[in-house]
């Protein structure tokens, strides 16, 4: 192949130019996102009751429908959340690479089978499936300047003009409204009702009949009579649609032509449709519109559609009504693909810079450098054809195969150098005659580096997907740089090169000849204590299963995690109240958290959203994005996200009304709300709630006492006094009244009867009755409500019902279809996710008999990347093996290149212990680059030194002579591999924790994997030799190996 190319160098141009172009084009058209799709596709279905309390919720509608789920196709997990006020969804995850909109079919029709058994209300309220991502991609801010644009307007004006536009643009899953639309409100008056003996049913069912639709039909219409000359529709207005036209509904008429009005009994307002959740941007009254992501959403291009629409909006916004994007979790992954972006080109240039200290020759230096862009972009023509995104980890990928992809051609390069300077040949000669020496050498050494990669991309669920990534990018590349390096490379040479004379490349002057001579001295000093071990190199495998034992027990002190975690400009506030506290304290909380925050130097903006967090809903829960400066105006540490936390955890606790909790947000945004574990405690043998609370507090007393464990807490609202009533049944039914009058007499007053529709400003929006708020604030108010029995009466409820004060649950969670409880925490300082999961679970083995757990989010993506990753390690080295054992003929020659593996394990043990890092994902990564970079050092000595020994030579001095050919270009592509990776473990800014992590590791590795190994190999080399004397028929294999290189060298 390669005496093609070198006959035809613009055909091997073409071929690379082609190349170029396809991946130039790819660029552009390539998705940019932080991760690929590593989290489970979710479907989420919700539901609403109005007035339900979270138990009745969870019995009558959330169970009925999970059960319903059960046996989906690829669900792995499901969990539903029920809220006291009377709103819940269930979230279905289903295996990673399930088709979304599949999932969605199947969870609709699931759901079809269930919608029968529902509650009338729960229908008319709808059910909802949507796909989306957990996490908020942005939140959208409407602010108002002046006080005509109130929340309730802009609310409204969000929900007619905002949120139907962003919910159609690409990408967008689902679109929440912070606020809430208008709505007709009809508060009554109970004494007044009770004045007029009607009820409150009577108010429903008079709206209903007098705000209705009428289809009246046409006058004229066919079959008319002779001479019709026209033919019109009648319309009647049959909808009401203003406060005095409401007003006027006849709820009674008298025999004596006196009436009873709406506005006789109650107050009518334009009002809002909900009073649940409300937004303050920075301190001050707004409206919040968060965007969720669809599961195959593209973070980038989202949000960016998202900005250009809202511009878009603008021209039609009211006068003084401004929006604005404080929160807008893409920023952060624009900044670090650019910086990734920065780093290969910085690791370019460093390869360059080594090249050229080695070759000291120009144009030897430009001919390997050629090669990194092509492969590159070959690279990236190939993610685009298999539907990968530019992502951090594929940028990881490149930047890592840099050092790798120069390599081959620096191999060919320096071979065609030396046999030019020794033997005199011209340089087409020359190029014949090294491609013939070393082609069978760049073969080997890309199978078994492809060899180690292809395992990576077999690998199931989140953790498979971000190998793959990694896998695909390292696979294509080094397959290109082969390639290039048997096609490309030899063409160049052969016309770029200068003839050089025979003995020419020692006299340089100035700098480089300093630097020559300095590595002639080391390489002198390197082969006489080559040559003093060689001989006893039994003793020096003790050194080496020293090393190996070594590496096994750092591999056991590591800590384990699954991601690094990241300062993503971006800090979420959790803010809890007591149980039952309203949303005036709620407010007064935040307001405080605001006056903290805000004053904070690395403090850009914050929203605040009151009535909802991540543990539930309610007037005593409340969540604050705060958006930080750029990463570059806060460069110090005590400026990071993580100390700014700290730092804030410790100002806030002094607030005695609220459990809050600064957090920053995970790796990944999609496995759940905050970085640390997520623990699922189960009541699995159906003990109750009061057993299941007890274990809970048990597990969270523990967990207290632990080193190993911090900030873990309950995650979700806790239990809050709840007033029971009694109906005395018997003594109603005595009175005359039925149940269903209590019914919906308690239910309206209370908990608002949403009667029907009425049409404003050209939309539909609803008509709520409600008991006005003074007559529903104390029990006795209850007690005052008045039922109509039988006979027209007006009976008080005091009559036949007593109240009394019980503790409840305002949110209930079941966790594949248990009853559960949420507990969040992270490790101690010095601790890893790891060990805080195994001490969570050693704790939940003390609990009663009947309550389990179950991982979900993070971390039980964590336990089971933790599961696969001494697989990994061991088909990475058995690859190695087999793909050598078959280019060699042999058994024992693979033996002596696995065996320097441990070598270079040792250094990505050492370099991520000193670091103080975990082993995670990108640890796993490193050691499986370093497993395919320590073998190909090995590779190019014995290489060598077989071909040596099969001319005749003893095992020893096959062995020196190979270890002094080999030991400049190993030095220098192990050097040039290193300083490429440099800017990664050197990194700062956003996203330089992955960055740090995965340079650390592999620049350790490479350090001792090169300087062990040159060590060892011809070591190895010579103990494998002697003991596997190989077969007759290998000796023959490898001497007429030899012969046909040296007849095609000659030719």
């Amino acid at each position: 192949m390669a005496k093609f190319f070198i006959d035809r160098p613009i055909f091997a141009w073409v071929i690379a130019l082609f190349v170029m172009v396809l991946g130039a084009v790819s660029i552009t058209q390539l998705p940019v996102s932080q991760y690929p799709p590593v989290a489970p596709p979710a479907i989420v279905v919700s539901a609403a009751y109005p007035g339900a309390s979270a138990q009745t919720l969870e019995d009558s509608v959330l169970s009925v429908i999970e059960r319903e789920m059960n046996g989906s196709p690829g669900l792995i997990y499901m969990e539903s959340v029920a809220q006291a006020n009377g709103s819940g969804s269930i979230t279905l995850s289903f295996e990673p690479g399930t088709d979304p909109n599949l999932a969605q079919v199947d969870v609709q029709n699931r759901l079809a089978r269930a919608t029968p058994r529902l509650p009338a209300i729960v229908n008319q309220q709808g059910v909802r499936v949507d796909k989306s991502r957990g996490n908020f991609l942005q939140v959208v801010m409407l602010s108002g300047a002046d006080d005509s644009l109130d929340p309730i307007a802009l609310g409204d004006f969000a929900s007619r003009s905002v949120v139907p536009e962003l919910q159609r643009l690409p990408g967008v899953g689902q679109v929440q409204l912070f606020g809430t639309e208008r709505a007709m409100r009809v508060w009554i008056d109970p004494a007044k009702l009770l004045g007029y003996k009607l009820s409150a049913a009577d108010v429903t069912t008079a709206i209903r009949s007098q705000n209705a639709q009428v289809s009246a039909g046409e006058i004229g219409s066919l079959p008319n009579v002779a001479g019709q000359g026209i033919a019109a529709t009648v319309i009647v207005n049959g909808q009401l649609s203003s406060e005095e036209e409401f007003g006027k509904v006849v709820l009674r008429a008298n025999a004596d032509g006196s009436t009873v009005r709406l506005k006789d009994v109650a107050r009518i307002e334009l009002g809002a449709q909900t009073y649940g959740t409300s937004a303050r941007l920075n301190g001050k009254p707004a409206t919040g519109i968060a965007i969720q992501l669809s599961p195959s959403g593209n973070a980038l291009a989202t949000a960016k559609a998202v900005r250009n629409k809202m511009q878009e909006l603008e021209r039609f916004f009211p006068q003084g009504m401004s929006w604005s994007v404080p929160y807008d979790s893409s920023r952060f992954v624009d900044i670090s693909i650019k910086q990734v972006a920065v780093t290969l080109l910085e690791a370019i240039a460093l390869v360059f810079l080594v090249m050229y200290l080695f070759l000291q020759n120009i144009r030897y230096t430009v001919i390997p450098t050629i090669v990194v862009p092509v492969a590159l972009l070959g690279t990236f023509a190939s993610l685009l054809a298999l539907g990968y995104s530019i992502n951090v980890l594929t940028m990881f990928g490149m930047v890592l195969v840099i050092g790798i992809v120069v390599d081959d051609a620096i191999v060919v390069v320096e071979n065609v150098e030396r046999i030019m300077s020794q033997e005199g040949l011209s340089p087409r000669e020359a190029t014949h005659k090294a491609m013939g020496q070393i082609s069978g050498a760049i073969v080997g050494v890309t199978v078994v580096l492809i060899a180690v990669f292809v395992p990576l991309a077999f690998f199931s669920g989140s953790v498979g997907n971000i190998y793959r990534q990694f896998a695909t990018v390292m696979g294509v590349s080094i397959a290109f740089s082969a390639f290039f390096a048997l096609s490309l490379t030899p063409a160049l040479c052969a016309t770029l090169l200068k003839p050089v004379e025979a003995g020419h490349h020692h006299e340089k002057k100035g700098f480089f000849g300093w630097f020559n001579r300095g590595f002639a001295r080391t390489a002198k000093g390197y082969e006489s204590g080559v040559a003093g071990l060689l001989p006893r190199a039994g003793r020096s495998l003790i050194i080496y299963a020293l090393i190996i034992a070594a590496a096994a027990v750092v591999y056991t002190r590591l800590p384990t995690s699954f991601l690094p975690n990241e300062d993503q400009g971006t800090l979420l506030v959790n803010v809890q109240l007591p149980p039952g506290a309203t949303l005036e304290r709620t407010t007064a909380v935040m307001a405080q958290v605001e006056g903290f925050m805000l004053k904070q130097p690395e403090v850009q903006s914050m929203i605040g959203i009151l009535g909802f967090s991540f543990s539930g809903q309610g007037q005593n829960a409340a969540l604050a994005f705060v958006t930080l400066k750029d990463w570059a105006e806060r460069s110090e540490p005590s400026n990071s996200a993580d100390a700014l936390a700290g730092r804030a955890f410790g100002a806030l606790s002094g607030i005695r009304d609220a459990f809050i909790f600064p957090l920053s947000p995970p790796a990944i945004p999609e496995l759940g709300s905050s970085s640390g574990f997520s623990f699922r405690l189960q009541d699995r043998a159906g003990l109750g709630r009061e057993v299941l609370l007890g274990s809970r507090n048990q597990l969270l007393g523990m967990a207290g006492k632990s080193k190993v464990l911090t900030s873990v807490r309950p995650d979700g609202l806790e239990d809050a006094p709840q007033l029971q009533i009694d109906i005395d049944r018997d003594k109603a039914n005595a009175l005359g009244v039925s149940f269903d009058a209590i019914n919906s007499v308690i239910s309206t007053a209370l908990g608002s009867s949403y009667a029907n529709d009425f049409p404003n400003a050209g939309r539909l929006q609803r008509v709520v009755v409600q008991a006005d708020a003074p007559a529903r604030m104390q029990p006795d108010d209850l007690l005052k409500l008045n039922v109509l029995n039988s006979q027209g009466q007006a009976v008080p409820l005091a009559a036949f019902v007593r109240t009394s004060w019980v503790s409840g649950a305002m949110q209930t969670v079941r966790y594949n279809g248990y009853p559960s409880m949420r507990i969040s925490g992270s490790a101690a300082p010095g601790f890893s996710t790891g060990d805080a999961m195994m001490e969570m679970e050693s704790f939940a083995a003390q609990l009663p008999k009947g309550i389990g757990f179950e991982w979900t989010g993070l971390s039980r993506e964590e336990k089971l990347a933790g599961s696969q990753a001494i697989i990994l390690y061991g088909f990475a080295i058995l690859a190695v093996f087999l793909c050598l054992a078959a280019l060699y003929e042999s058994w024992s020659i693979p033996l002596t290149v696995v065996m320097v593996v441990p070598l270079g394990i040792l250094g990505v043990l050492l370099a991520t212990l000193l670091r103080n890092y975990s082993n995670d994902v990108y640890f796993q990564v490193g050691l499986i680059t370093i497993i395919g970079l320590s073998s190909k050092n090995a590779i190019l000595i014995i290489e060598f030194a077989k071909d040596l020994q099969a001319q005749g030579k003893s095992a020893v001095a096959a062995a020196l002579e190979a270890a002094h050919l080999r030991f400049r270009p190993i030095i220098m592509t192990s050097l040039a591999f290193t300083l490429g990776v440099l800017p990664l473990a050197l990194s700062t800014g956003a996203g330089s924790a992955s960055q740090r992590a995965i340079g650390t590791g592999v620049i350790g590795g490479m350090i001792t994997g090169t300087l062990l190994a040159v060590v060892f190999v011809p070591v190895f080399f010579v103990v494998v030799r002697r003991i596997f004397k190989g077969s007759e028929r290998q000796h023959r294999f490898d001497a007429e190996h030899v012969h046909q290189e040296g007849g095609k060298s000659h030719g």
